[in-house]
């Protein structure tokens, strides 16, 4: 195996578990808020927050590095076109996802404090859940756009 095939598998595999994550913690989050039970929330929410952490954040670091290094051992110009609006894209992706992890945070411990209190969800966590929910949007659909562009590498 050489180095360049495995990075390239560590790109692919981190960008999997990167949206992966995302649209999971997404999918799970936004039905469990569909049942507006406070303690499924509650424990749903303190989970997307240590996803986050665990997967999103060293996928966030492994990304660009793997990608750098491998556009560079394949001899491309790091001013091609479909590697600039990627990297355009990915910005994007990260500038929605910095309030995100702010919002999970305040949304995760007010869930807790809402359970331990024994009492319904403030109308804050529903404000920062709508937040969040539209900051999702453009940053998955970037997310996607990036799949495209590394796929087809469009002149």
């Amino acid at each position: 195996m050489t180095t360049y095939l495995l990075l390239k598998w560590l790109h692919i595999l981190s960008s999997v578990l990167l949206v992966g994550t995302g649209f999971g913690s997404a999918f799970y989050l936004y039905f469990v808020h569909k049942t507006r039970n406070t303690q499924a929330i509650a424990e749903v929410s303190r989970l997307v927050v240590k996803a986050d952490f665990w997967f999103t954040t060293p996928t966030i670091i492994i990304q660009p590095l793997t990608g750098f290094t491998m556009v560079s051992m394949a001899g491309y110009p790091m001013t091609q076109s479909w590697l600039v609006w990627t990297y355009a894209l990915y910005i994007l992706a990260g500038v929605c996802w910095l309030p995100v992890v702010w919002l999970q945070l305040r949304m995760a411990k007010l869930a807790a404090v809402a359970v331990s209190d024994n009492k319904p969800l403030p109308a804050r966590y529903w404000d920062y859940a709508r937040y969040w929910e539209w900051l999702g949007y453009p940053a998955f659909i970037a997310m996607l756009v990036i799949y495209w562009l590394m796929v087809f590498k469009p002149a």
